[in-house]
């Protein structure tokens, strides 16, 4: 099937017992033994298994095409599962503009439970090769990156991890299954904060990793996500599910919105920089085109005038909303650096933009004004 139909089909189940075309949250935590001790349908409690998050994993499962998929509470949290089911000793390599809350967990946390990790430009093949080490054992891809929106050649560094012997993880999050198939060129886990385009309304907090091969590494992430307790909650799968079955036409609007507004900012005056794979002047623009079906809503750019110019673009816009987060139906604007604190490595002078199911001339005539006034 195609991914619109699965995107509606998959992982739904039928209430028999009604008839219900829509399915209903199980709310329960706990489920009923039969009078052997036994569970007849499977299910005990719910941080172990959930019906509704069952029937979530399977969906997501069947939109990157893959073996298996635990969900999580956050994206945050799904990231961390595949960072703990590492060694001490291991060694990581990840993005040199990977999302800040990555970062904050190599740095704070994995360093304590001593994994090294090194930040690369994962757009130099030959620096990463260079950065691979014998405890190299996974290597954590985020493309297109946050914020930068740097594309990663997933084929090429899926290869080298399969010579390195190490993990290859997607953060694919900005993509979506929509627009990319990590597993499909060669990586081993996928990746996405759930909160963002799947669940698409800005009410959703969960995460998701989908593996494509039920491992010895996956089962470390399954123990993480049972164990720890880490898992979303029934009425979120029933949201996230229910926000899933848009989710192809959700993102094909918004990546036409944000190539409108992106052509719009490449020629504006007072814009020195516009970051997004759609434009054919950007560095990862060939790429994304092999292996993206689209581009994307998401994109950054960067004022003449440094922090102050950037911050006073963000104060003047009146339809987008500044808020941190992106992928919901509404655009959001952000000034990056000054939200990531003083560990970013992000330019002053760059603005973050979520892009959303608003008319693309009402969100230019936003930012026309926004830009006038410098």
């Amino acid at each position: 099937m195609k991914l619109e139909t699965l995107a509606v089909h998959a992982g739904r189940r039928k209430d028999s017992s009604t008839g219900a075309v829509a399915q209903s949250p199980i709310l329960s935590t706990t489920f009923e033994r039969d009078g052997d001790g036994g569970y007849p349908h499977g299910n005990v409690y719910t941080r172990a298994l959930n019906p509704g998050r069952t029937g979530l994993e399977k969906l997501l499962t069947a939109l990157e095409n893959g073996a298996a998929t635990a969900a999580f509470g956050s994206g945050s949290a799904a990231s961390l599962a595949v960072f703990q089911a590492l060694n001490p000793g291991d060694h990581v390599i990840a993005p040199d503009d990977v999302y800040h809350g990555t970062r904050t967990q190599l740095r704070e946390l994995l360093a304590r439970w001593g994994v090294e990790y090194s930040l690369i430009d994962l757009t130099d093949l030959d620096a990463v090769r260079a950065a691979v080490t014998p405890k190299t054992r996974l290597i954590w891809i985020e493309t297109p990156s946050n914020p930068l929106l740097k594309v990663a050649d997933i084929e090429a560094l899926a290869a080298i991890c399969r010579q390195a012997g190490a993990v290859c993880a997607v953060d694919s999050t900005f993509a979506t299954p929509v627009l990319q198939q990590p597993l499909a060129l060669g990586a081993d886990l996928v990746m996405h904060s759930t909160t963002k385009y799947l669940g698409g309304h800005s009410d959703i907090l969960s995460g998701a990793i989908i593996t494509r091969s039920e491992d010895a590494f996956f089962q470390r992430i399954r123990d993480y996500q049972i164990m720890g307790g880490p898992v979303p909650a029934p009425f979120d799968c029933w949201l996230l599910q229910r926000s899933i079955a848009t989710l192809p036409l959700r993102i094909k609007a918004q990546s036409a919105n944000a190539q409108a507004v992106a052509e719009f900012l490449a020629g504006h005056p007072q814009v020195s920089a516009v970051h997004y794979p759609g434009l054919a002047s950007h560095p990862g623009h060939a790429l994304a085109r092999r292996q993206m079906s689209g581009f994307g809503a998401m994109l950054s750019f960067q004022v003449h005038g440094g922090n102050d110019a950037a911050a006073r673009t963000a104060a003047r816009v009146a339809l987008f909303t500044r808020a941190t987060s992106l992928g919901g139906v509404e655009s959001l604007i952000e000034h990056r650096a000054s939200v990531e604190g003083p560990f970013s490595t992000t330019p002053k002078n760059l603005l973050r933009v979520s892009v959303g199911l608003e008319h693309p001339d009402d969100l230019i005539a936003d930012l026309q004004q926004a830009l006038a006034a410098d």
